[in-house]
């Protein structure tokens, strides 16, 4: 990466080598990283107003800096009045540099602007290393102008990692300064 992120770089300085300490990996390849951050938002009120979904992807354009993909319903149905192939969300993923990034303004200034906010449940693992944490409200992030937006609403955020285990992953996002709920009890202690 031409000009590293401020978390690539404590990536590959700090917390690589702090991983590969505590669950003593053999070599470096076994290590797990960060592959992706996929935001993903359903526009369910799309079927009535088209605007929705316009309006969805010009906020993730501002929050992730990338165009999204507007993704459509796979088939009808008819007590919702939605057809086969009507736009229906948008998702976008990022990688690399806009990847870290995110994540940086994420922990840094998005969570922090939560109201009442207490720390991020840990109940959001696969099983498989990746973790989903769920966004009720779009405005935390400082790119959307609250006074131009319709409707508030909220979004899925997926982070896709290469560990093995809830557990490495669960390092990993903590490493990275993820605040998982009563990780501060313990550190107070």
């Amino acid at each position: 990466m031409a000009n590293e992120s401020r978390l690539y770089k404590k990536y590959t300085e700090e917390i690589r080598p702090a991983l590969k300490e505590q669950f003593n990996y053999a070599t470096v390849m076994q290590l797990p990283k960060l592959e992706k951050i996929v935001l993903n938002r359903g526009v369910g009120d799309a079927v009535s107003d088209k605007k929705l979904i316009d309006a969805a992807v010009q906020e993730f354009t501002l929050i992730s800096g990338q165009k999204p993909v507007v993704t459509y319903a796979k088939k009808s149905i008819s007590n919702f009045k939605l057809r086969e192939e009507m736009p229906i969300g948008c998702k976008v993923t990022l990688r690399g540099e806009r990847m870290y990034e995110f994540l940086d303004r994420l922990i840094n200034i998005a969570l922090p602007r939560v109201r009442d906010f207490r720390g991020i449940p840990a109940r959001g693992f696969d099983g498989r290393g990746n973790f989903t944490l769920g966004v009720k409200e779009q405005i935390i992030f400082p790119e959307i102008n609250v006074d131009k937006i319709n409707n508030i609403s909220g979004m899925d955020i997926t982070f896709v990692t290469s560990a093995k285990t809830d557990e490495e992953a669960k390092a990993l996002l903590l490493a990275f300064g993820m605040p998982f709920q009563g990780m501060h009890k313990k550190q107070d202690a």
